[in-house]
């Protein structure tokens, strides 16, 4: 079928990426089980779903608690969402011996969903950092980007943490000094550095662009698709393509050379083109 096609296309693309990048892409030859936290494991359809943040990931968490709850669940939208991203709710691969998880890896169904990457960064960019409610962000994160980046900067706003600019957050992800100290919060972490696609091979690439369809897509595959699709729903409040453009005009063409160095291998591997709007240098 066309989807089918299509579907080995992208993981036609991902290979090509890892070889052509091998010396960037393959780094760490061995994954580590603490590289292995962001794969939800469903034993009883061998599904394994690597989530990303900012990519419909607390839909397809609620998915997988329907999956892997043996009945305790039918809808996935009755689940609260707070209640999807709770760990103790899905089992991850890490939580498996090296052999269990070899296993796993060989025989289950693999998938991810990913996004354009500077579309994701500024939907993680205005849910962290712009909602009042996300005080964690806030005093952890925002606290150490304002020090660092905010000339002269008043001792509310380094106690808060509360009002971080897009210019800031970039200067902050580009910061060599931050790549050193820790790795990135998975909300802005590259889909290649959670998922780890050169070392595992996923059998299929949905993108949030073509949400529904891929998703509905998977759960076929599953065997499930006829008691389960994926929910749909209408958000106003979802980052666009054209957001995206604003939220890039104040950031400097030096600095968007450098952001877009930090998420290339997104681009390439999920063939997302250069952004329109970028001035690269």
């Amino acid at each position: 079928s066309n989807t089918a096609v299509l579907h080995q296309m992208r993981r036609d693309q991902v290979t090509d990426t890892c070889r052509a990048n091998s010396a960037m892409s393959r780094k760490r030859r061995v994954l580590t089980p603490n590289d292995l936290k962001h794969l939800v494991v469903d034993e009883d359809h061998e599904l394994i779903y690597c989530y990303v943040p900012k990519v419909a990931c607390t839909n397809w968490k609620r998915l997988m608690m329907v999956l892997t709850g043996r009945g305790k669940y039918s809808d996935p939208m009755e689940i609260p969402a707070n209640e999807a991203h709770v760990s103790a709710n899905l089992k991850t691969l890490n939580q498996y011996s090296i052999p269990e998880i070899n296993h796993r890896l060989k025989s289950y169904m693999k998938f991810l969903f990913v996004r354009e990457p500077f579309e994701r960064l500024v939907s993680a960019y205005r849910n962290k950092f712009t909602q009042k409610y996300n005080t964690s962000f806030h005093k952890r994160y925002g606290t150490k980007i304002i020090k660092r980046q905010r000339k002269n900067a008043t001792q509310e706003a380094l106690r808060k943490g509360d009002d971080v600019k897009f210019e800031e957050f970039v200067a902050y992800l580009i910061d060599p000094h931050t790549q050193r100290e820790e790795p990135f919060n998975e909300h802005w972490q590259t889909v290649y550095s959670l998922c780890h696609p050169c070392h595992i091979h996923y059998d299929l690439v949905g993108k949030y662009e073509t949400l529904e369809e891929d998703s509905n897509y998977v759960l076929q595959l599953a065997g499930v698709g006829s008691y389960l699709k994926f929910p749909t729903y209408a958000k106003s409040t979802r980052t666009t393509d054209e957001m995206t453009t604003e939220f890039f005009q104040n950031i400097s063409s030096e600095h968007q050379t450098q952001l877009y160095e930090v998420y290339k291998l997104d681009f390439l591997m999920f063939n997302y083109s250069v952004p329109s709007y970028l001035k690269l240098e």
